[in-house]
């Protein structure tokens, strides 16, 4: 399919870039963007991660589908899996507009969203009307920004839609939830993984099956954070962490006119940054829990940087800002030629390269 993106863009770029994004919603949701990169993926991209069989590493990350509307044509993009939320127990309007910043000369996006979501039964009902050919999809889960006890928020998420999604993501690092990176903490960190993880047993034991779930974290994590966090992922039995989250840091490289709006930066300034504290995950976990690198992806060099780093697989959002849909089959093919010509026959032998 011919990718008329850059024809578009100029016209995207003119509405405000929440506007923008809800209308690529409906378009999705109204399939009026067809099968953009459904092709068949090269057998060098298929991987196994943990327990999941995965056509491409490469996934939609958090944020783009937050009410888990556009599964479906989300997928047609040519994701190997997508990630839909954040979705909180309680609807939440989130924090008031503007609260979402392109930076366009960094090739960057700020957002200040909040966690706004219609709420955890909108998003259940949303999954349970999925086709049987949805294509493979986590939900992400978060606490409501008024809650007396975010703990059990994450609980309650994870509760209400076992079995209707392939992993869960348990999100501890957005820096737009006061005190919500607090979780990220030793002592609170353990005590949350520990409730989570009863309560999938619980669901196990009622005779469901083993749903993967993961810790999302942030990029602004100092060295002693992460030997904490991967001590607990190592004796705790999480299944993987996904790293990184946005970053509330502000290179002194940022050229824009928005680079002081409070929020989250993500996209091509994170990319360094998020990959390597990627690295430093992935030894500091000896490679043993599987990790999904996030942060700055906006090629196939940049998802084999990813997975030579430690990653088993890749997430991206922001870079579908300036590159459109046609990004996801360039990226894909792009990465297949990177592991071929380095003699990989298949994408887990390249994971964590980079270190030996």
């Amino acid at each position: 399919m011919i990718d008329l993106f850059p024809l578009a863009r100029p016209f995207v770029h003119a509405l405000d870039p929440e506007t923008a994004h809800n209308l690529t919603i409906k378009a999705l949701k109204m399939g009026l963007t067809g099968q953009i990169g459904r092709e068949a993926d090269d057998s060098v991209l298929a991987t196994e991660v943990f327990g999941l069989s995965f056509p491409n590493p490469v996934g939609l990350a958090a944020g783009f589908d937050k009410n888990a509307e556009v599964i479906t044509g989300a997928h047609k993009m040519g994701f190997g899996f997508t990630e839909a939320g954040t979705v909180t127990p309680k609807p939440q309007d989130g924090n008031p507009r503007p609260r979402l910043f392109r930076l366009t000369d960094d090739r960057a996006v700020i957002n200040r969203f909040g966690f706004n979501n219609h709420g955890l039964e909108y998003f259940k009902a949303q999954l349970e009307g999925l086709p049987a050919s949805r294509g493979l999809f986590g939900a992400n889960v978060g606490a409501n920004k008024d809650s007396d006890d975010r703990t059990a928020d994450y609980v309650a998420g994870i509760g209400t839609l076992y079995g209707l999604s392939d992993y869960f993501t348990v999100n501890i690092s957005s820096p737009n939830t006061p005190g919500l990176r607090a979780l990220q903490s030793k002592a609170a960190l353990e005590d949350l993984v520990g409730q989570v993880l009863e309560a999938r047993a619980a669901k196990v034991a009622a005779g469901a099956h083993h749903v993967p779930i993961l810790v999302k974290i942030a990029p602004d994590l100092q060295d002693a954070d992460i030997r904490d966090i991967a001590d607990i992922a190592l004796s705790s039995g999480i299944d993987g962490l996904i790293v990184s989250n946005t970053t509330i840091a502000r290179p002194v490289s940022l050229k824009s006119g928005d680079k002081g709006e409070t929020g989250g930066l993500s996209g091509a300034p994170l990319m360094a940054p998020s990959t390597e504290i990627l690295g430093a995950v992935y030894k500091a976990t000896g490679g043993k829990v599987p990790l999904v690198g996030v942060g700055g992806i906006a090629s196939g060099a940049d998802a084999y940087a990813k997975i030579r780093a430690g990653a088993s697989l890749v997430q991206l959002y922001s870079a579908l800002v300036y590159d459109g849909p046609g990004l996801v089959a360039r990226i894909k093919r792009d990465l297949a030629l990177l592991l071929k010509a380095d003699g990989f026959a298949h994408v887990a032998e390249a994971v964590g390269t980079a270190h030996t």
